[in-house]
């Protein structure tokens, strides 16, 4: 699984903002060890982070591995986190003697327990399998796991306890993540075994809400039926998803007016609703101040993109098709909005109204966002952005 080094040259700006208390958890960190075409890269993450870089200098990589952890920790088996295992081996990396090659990447999640750290080492030849993980927080390896026999679909792994017996051993699954296995394992009854239990929680709730969107502007404009409400990484039913925020989520649908009005060049926009179809099925359209009507579909290529990635950062977990923890208070979460290609599309005034937007609703604490776009020179003395240059 080794491989030549092949050093990310990077250079990392950010405007200075008021000290952040991490009362939520969230990625603070993110690492790629040795994936695809990075080698030893760390990237701080801040409330609104953006990647930039020209084509192929690894941004849309940086962001895959980000949503790779994110689906890891919650719960997905390794063949549904990826389809293409090869393609995440570093450029050039020779097998070893057993045939094998991998990457490693890894994270820190920060919140009220202090930072946490995960490393996951990852073989996809000849067998896609979870090969070492380890899980640390203040200094101490709370989790750590090996491929001990590869002849067993397990790793052996040890983790903290405290007390007479300073380790648990037992074997886990190859294919799952063991952070996310642990609440289930993890009695709880001593001091150490609490430290794990906490700092697995804090990795899993700062993974969990995760929602990857790339709006598919060919299919935001047809009708749908009601459904979920719950809107699709794509945002094809985006129609739907109104039919129920417009009515239950009054001051956020204002809101979201008022970001497509600014957006929106000469013509303001007074409102944005679904309306029901005889067939049963319902579509968005804008209402305009001039008393005109437009059916989404209408709207070009950006415009779609841009009232898509505008309503995400006004919703949240109850609203978007992700999977956050569940058992905690959705006060205590934080939703990171992962978005490829963030302004493609866009003209200025729309990219410029989403980096206000995605700041503003960063600055109360519910949401973050994490994009890749290619020229960052417009978002750079943007106060509260993390910009991340890669390439030469």
């Amino acid at each position: 699984m080794q491989g030549p080094e092949q050093g990310a040259s990077l250079n990392e700006s950010r405007v200075p903002s008021a000290p952040v208390r991490y009362i939520r958890p969230c990625v603070t960190e993110l690492r790629l060890s040795a994936f695809a075409g990075h080698r030893r890269a760390r990237f701080t993450l801040g409330a609104v982070t953006l990647f930039v870089g020209d084509s192929g200098s690894g941004k849309s990589n940086a962001l895959r591995a980000y949503d790779a952890l994110a689906r890891l920790g919650g719960g997905a088996r390794l063949a549904e986190v990826f389809a293409d295992p090869v393609a995440c081996v570093p450029q050039g990396a020779r097998p070893d003697a057993q045939r094998r090659r991998g990457f490693r990447i890894g994270c820190t999640a920060d919140g009220p327990g202090g930072p946490v750290l995960l490393d996951v080492a990852v073989q996809a030849e000849p067998e896609l399998r979870i090969v070492g993980e380890r899980l640390s927080a203040g200094g101490v390896v709370l989790l750590e796991t090996a491929l001990r026999d590869p002849g067993r679909r397990t790793v052996q792994a040890a983790w903290h306890t405290g007390g007479p017996a300073p380790l648990t051993r037992a074997p886990l699954p190859d294919d799952r993540l063991g952070t996310a296995l642990l609440p289930l394992r993890v009695a709880g009854k001593t001091d150490g075994q609490r430290q794990v239990l906490a700092a697995a929680e804090q990795m899993v709730v700062a993974l969990r809400s995760v929602f990857a969107c790339d709006p598919q502007p060919d299919w935001m404009g047809s009708p749908v039926p009601t459904g979920s409400g719950r809107l699709l990484a794509g945002c094809d039913n985006l129609a739907d998803v109104l039919w129920r925020t417009r009515e239950q989520c009054g001051r956020r649908h204002a809101q979201l007016v008022a970001a497509l009005s600014a957006g929106s060049a000469g013509r303001p926009v007074v409102d944005l609703r679904a309306e029901p179809l005889d067939d049963g099925t319902v579509r968005a359209v804008l209402d305009r101040a001039d008393g005109t009507r437009t059916e989404l579909a209408r709207l070009g290529y950006g415009e779609l993109r841009f009232v898509a990635l505008a309503l995400v950062l006004l919703t949240g977990p109850g609203v978007l098709d992700v999977d956050p923890a569940g058992e905690v208070p959705a006060a205590m979460q934080t939703l990171t909005l992962l978005a490829d290609g963030l302004d493609r599309g866009l003209d200025v005034r729309q990219r410029a109204e989403l980096l206000r937007l995605a700041v503003r609703m960063a600055e109360r604490g519910h949401i973050r966002c994490v994009g890749a776009v290619s020229d960052g020179s417009w978002a750079a003395r943007t106060d509260g952005v993390t910009v991340v240059h890669l390439g030469p």
